[in-house]
């Protein structure tokens, strides 16, 4: 999928909000330099022990430890709707050099697709995400037009993610309209989404999605 971005091989890119690696992993292969940050220490100690050959450091989407024109790409995998958008706009372009490209990369339901979660797993979890307002395909579009960039480009690419039961649990655990709710109400919400799952393991059809721009 990274095919479709225009980055060439021996560019130095930024990995930000990292988190444990799983993209790090992938850029290291692709690029010539890979600096990845996270501001969790938590995952960060994990990345750098299972990445090695990226360069890790602390920091965050709207205060990154680089200086301006730094690098060539800037990617952000399951994490830019954690970010304070325009802020975090604002300082991807400052640390890429013209011509840089930034790029979102986060996996979504396939609705093409059947899923094979129990019917009544699923109905509970649309309720949730309904609830939260949340959107597989937030207009983005619209942020990085207040910035510095030009056309904005999409893609995707279809996969199955494979999980046993207690993986299906912690992937919903950790998506964000269930993670930002109060502690409690987390607690709830997993035992009944428990009480709703049945044995696995499960082919959920995913969608691997991509949008990138040039800095200009």
């Amino acid at each position: 999928m990274l095919d479709l971005v225009p980055v060439g091989d021996d560019a130095e890119v930024l990995d930000l909000g990292a988190g444990t690696g799983k993209l790090t992993r992938v850029l290291v292969r692709r690029y010539r330099r890979v600096i990845a940050v996270e501001p969790l220490d938590g995952m960060r100690t994990i990345l750098e022990r299972v990445v090695a050959d990226a360069e890790s450091l602390a920091g965050s989407a709207e205060a990154i430890p680089l200086p301006a024109a730094s690098v060539d790409a800037v990617f952000a995998a399951q994490a830019f709707h954690w970010f304070a958008h325009d802020e975090a706009v604002a300082e991807i372009a400052r640390v890429l050099r013209p011509g840089g490209v930034l790029c979102l990369v986060w996996n979504g339901p396939d609705d093409e697709r059947t899923s094979p979660l129990p019917a009544a797993y699923q109905a509970y979890l649309d309720e949730l995400r309904s609830v939260a307002a949340f959107n597989d395909a937030p207009p983005w579009q619209e942020v990085l037009a207040r910035g510095p960039f030009g056309e904005v480009h999409e893609g995707g690419v279809p996969h199955n993610h494979i999980l046993d039961r207690s993986g299906v649990l912690e992937n919903a655990r950790t998506v964000s309209w269930i993670a930002s709710r109060p502690e409690e109400e987390q607690k709830a919400i997993l035992e009944r989404l428990d009480q709703l799952l049945t044995e696995g393991p499960f082919a959920i059809p995913n969608r691997a999605n991509i949008m990138w721009s040039v800095r200009t």
